[in-house]
């Protein structure tokens, strides 16, 4: 295997990973769980590098769910950034 993909690979599923450290640190922080926007943008970024490395090892069941992740991560960034946005004019 290519050294260039099988360090993709790694580092995709450290950057996915991490997302759980920044979610259990802020809920620390703040004493009650909370998800800070950082974890879906480590979401987005972890999973498209994944999804990356799954289409370049043709494995299906890894590409779709990423690619399911990714739309769901998206997703909830959109409806975050839509509930700040009433927030702020309603």
């Amino acid at each position: 295997m290519n050294t260039f993909w099988l360090a993709l690979g790694f580092f995709a599923q450290l950057l996915f990973s991490a997302r759980f450290l920044i979610q259990w640190i802020a809920s620390e922080r703040a004493g009650k769980s909370v998800i800070p926007l950082l974890f879906w943008y480590f979401s987005i970024a972890g999973a498209g590098l994944l999804l990356i490395y799954s289409i370049y090892r043709k494995d299906p069941v890894f590409i779709l769910g990423q690619s399911t992740g990714i739309f769901i991560y998206t997703r909830n960034l959109y409806l975050i950034r839509r509930e700040r946005k009433t927030v702020l004019t309603g």
